[in-house]
């Protein structure tokens, strides 16, 4: 290995030297590299002492530096003489870079050193050994690397920063990725980046529906979404957002059926659709390793992506030979881990079982999910989507043929269809804050659920600590 092609000890004295003399320059340099983009330790450690005085409020200069590194005894006169002797530079971009890139180069060989190590040496499994690589590519493209711990100090530091943030916005509800659904919004102040959102329901109920009025919305924002469609073709999900923004409905546009005006509104809407940031992965097959690979690379190239969504979390794959329950367990673990990783969040919609069928109360409960245990446990939030006129057609249907076998042909049917249902958004677990019920309305004829009136809000339960309190709306 040619070492001199992983640093230069010049450049690094020189980008320090230019800081000291002009300690104004700090903040913008420091947005731009790390500590460990240095080589040498004590410019790592010297650079970690300006971060400290920046925050502290204290100056930038050779005194205040000297001091604070004899306090870690990290000093070293002779490397911090030739820094001072370092002629200072007024333009210190190009200078970046070069520490920059030199700093990746260093990555990428540690990185290679390790492939070797485990793959040779250790023998890990093969898709433990690309999710390690790809992980660890991930970081090196977005220059983070992960810590082993954190100490207090800077978890204090980002508690208040957080802290003087909402204070900073008032009374706003929305901390988090906006769900595009206001009543939503109140309850759960967004989806928070890192959480792992199961949206659940019986067939029918709308649930791939749902999630496509979030992605049409996030998008309309200017945000980006990952889709990945294991049940549907990507034609037949853009479909649906096109009845819903164009409120053409959606058999019409399925068999073609349209007018002048039709035409004209569907081909504005596709003219905008297709500027859009939405990303639809519909090979039909995944794999927790298939999920993290291809979102870690779409998330590298399209930072401005907001959100991920799967459709749906039992038709995913898994190697487990321990049974299904487990393959479930490792899919809604590996996806709560990449959420955190990427630091946004991932909404997962999830199967009932059928067992919510008989009983009179129809509404689910997190009992009824498919291989329940983990997914409970792993989400942040749990939604069950509730459609009361669903169930009721159905038994009026079935009494309609029962009564016509019986021979009453004149029997009529007393349920009335209608083009907006009463629909229910179920807040089964909410990690970090209220459970409770958000009302919706379901528009049928376009697929798309939109905020009920706000007049006759149900009561909602807070949750600390497990014990839950009574908390009126």
């Amino acid at each position: 290995m040619n070492e001199d092609n992983m640093y230069n000890l010049n450049i690094e004295r020189a980008v320090l030297s230019a800081i000291i003399f002009d300690p104004e320059i700090y903040e913008d340099i420091a947005s731009k590299l790390e500590p460990h983009d240095f080589y040498l330790p004590f410019h790592q450690h010297i650079f970690m002492a300006m971060e400290e005085l920046n925050r502290e409020e204290k100056p930038i200069d050779e005194e205040f530096l000297r001091v604070k590194l004899n306090s870690k005894k990290e000093f070293d006169e002779v490397a911090m003489l030739d820094i001072l002797s370092a002629n200072p530079i007024s333009n210190t971009d190009a200078y970046i870079e070069e520490i920059k890139s030199r700093s990746t180069k260093r990555a990428l060989a540690t990185l290679a050193t390790t492939i070797k190590k485990v793959t040779i040496e250790d023998d890990l499994p093969t898709d433990d050994i690309m999710n390690l690589v790809e992980k660890r590519l991930y970081e090196i493209t977005q220059n983070s690397v992960s810590q082993d711990f954190r100490d207090a100090k800077e978890i204090a530091v980002s508690v208040l920063d957080r802290i003087s943030f909402l204070k900073s916005i008032g009374n706003s509800k929305l901390i988090g990725v906006d769900s595009g659904f206001k009543n939503l919004n109140d309850k759960t102040s967004g989806f928070g980046k890192g959480d792992l959102v199961i949206i659940a329901a019986r067939p029918a109920m709308g649930k791939t529906s749902f999630v496509l009025n979030i992605t049409k919305k996030a998008i309309d924002r200017g945000e980006g979404v990952a889709f990945f469609s294991l049940e549907m073709p990507a034609e037949q999900l853009m479909l649906r957002m096109l009845s819903t923004e164009t409120s053409i409905p959606l058999q019409n546009l399925r068999v073609g059926n349209l007018n002048d005006e039709d035409w004209s509104r569907l081909s504005d809407a596709t003219d905008e659709m297709k500027k859009k940031k939405l990303f639809v992965d519909d090979d039909g097959y995944a794999t927790i390793h298939h999920v993290r690979s291809k979102l870690r690379k779409l998330k590298a190239q399209h930072p401005e992506i907001s959100m991920a969504i799967i459709d749906y979390l039992q038709l995913m794959s898994g190697d487990s030979r321990d049974g299904r329950q487990q393959v479930i367990s490792e899919i809604s673990r590996g996806l709560k881990q990449l959420a955190r990783e990427l630091d946004m969040p991932i909404l997962a919609l999830s199967q009932l079982n059928r067992g919510v069928e008989s009983r009179d109360n129809k509404r689910p409960l997190l009992s009824d999910l498919r291989e329940s245990g983990s997914i409970e446990q792993d989400a942040d939030i749990v939604m069950f989507i509730y459609r009361d006129d669903v169930y009721r057609e159905a038994i009026e249907k079935e009494k309609e043929m029962k009564a016509k076998a019986s021979g009453a042909i004149d029997y009529v049917n007393p349920f009335e269809k209608k083009e907006e249902e009463e629909a229910e958004l179920i807040l089964g677990k909410h990690r970090n804050g209220p459970i409770g019920t958000v009302k919706l309305i379901f528009q049928k004829s376009y697929t798309r659920f939109i905020d009920a009136p706000r007049k006759d809000d149900i009561p909602t339960e807070v949750q600390y600590n497990n014990i839950d309190m009574p908390l009126s709306t």
